[in-house]
């Protein structure tokens, strides 16, 4: 397995598949559009966001965004997972936790010290992310009225 940037043609299937990504990755809560990903995406990527993808010969197994954000209240800024995602087909091999790691080594080598991610409530990564050493730094609540 190969971990790296992608070039424009894989760049193109990581959009693709982003919907996809995210309605999983919200556990359905949002039914995100092709316009929806480029709004979320194109944003980051322009203030210095990269991806890297895992590929095994021509294959794509998934992806992880990567890159800077800001804590609101110390304004210090972090290293930050925006988003990680292994194709079904191939999850259960230790692709999400490779990506992650991959992910930090690149964040480390850019100046950080820290690394965080948001992870919605009871998706089953944040059993993999306890693994790998991250902690809950803040937690959101919510009620219904």
């Amino acid at each position: 397995m190969d971990i790296r940037k992608p070039n424009d043609s894989e760049y193109r299937m990581i959009l693709s598949l982003s919907p996809k990504a995210l309605f999983e990755g919200t556990l359905g809560e949002v039914i995100p559009t092709d316009e929806k990903i480029k709004q979320l995406i194109d944003p980051l990527l322009q203030k210095g966001c990269y991806y890297l993808i895992a590929k095994k010969e021509d294959i794509l197994l998934g992806w992880i965004l990567i890159g800077t954000s800001k804590d609101q209240l110390t304004e210090k800024k972090y290293g930050f997972i925006y988003e990680l995602y292994v194709l079904e087909e191939f999850r259960g091999n230790g692709i999400s936790k490779r990506l992650i790691e991959s992910g930090m080594e690149h964040l480390k080598q850019d100046g950080y010290s820290e690394v965080r991610l948001n992870v919605y409530a009871g998706n089953h990564a944040i059993k993999l992310y306890e693994k790998l050493g991250f902690i809950n730094r803040t937690l959101t609540m919510g009620r219904s009225i």
